[in-house]
């Protein structure tokens, strides 16, 4: 089960690119339900997500890099190339910071996982979060996958 929250940045704090990061190109096979391909780094995965906004199924799957190359082929859709900064916050919390790069810049997203709903639900966001668009499917990277979908 994955619970998070999601938000647009309109500023990056001043040292985000201190933070570790992560390389990530990813393609959709199929959007209702999502299945997703996934390179993060030098790690490959196949990941299917259940409905929802806050709150969904997630199952992550290990590929090999061919399984990868094999299904990238296959995606519709943009594939959606990002870096993810993972920021600490508050001592509990990891905020994923995604700057979007290729047809997607200048989209930059941030989530944060929650280990219940009711922690979720009280959480307030550093003051660099922009607008809440937890409940927006417009900003789920399955949506955006879809070049005529989003405008950013």
């Amino acid at each position: 089960m994955e619970i998070e929250r999601k938000y647009l940045v309109s500023r990056v704090p001043d040292n985000y690119m201190d933070y570790p990061h992560k390389i990530i190109e990813q393609g959709y096979l199929c959007v209702n339900p999502v299945v997703r391909i996934r390179k993060s780094n030098d790690s490959y995965y196949l990941t299917y997500k259940g409905s929802g906004l806050m709150v969904r199924e997630e199952y992550n799957l290990p590929l090999t890099k061919d399984a990868y190359c094999h299904l990238r082929q296959k995606t519709d859709g943009r594939l959606i190339t990002k870096i993810r900064y993972l920021i600490p916050y508050q001592e509990r919390y990891t905020i994923e910071l995604d700057v979007f790069t290729g047809s997607l810049s200048p989209l930059i997203l941030a989530e944060v996982e929650f280990p219940t709903t009711k922690e979720a639900k009280q959480f307030t966001p550093p003051d660099w979060f922009g607008e809440d668009v937890t409940f927006s499917n417009k900003y789920h990277n399955s949506a955006l996958s879809q070049k005529n979908q989003v405008d950013v």
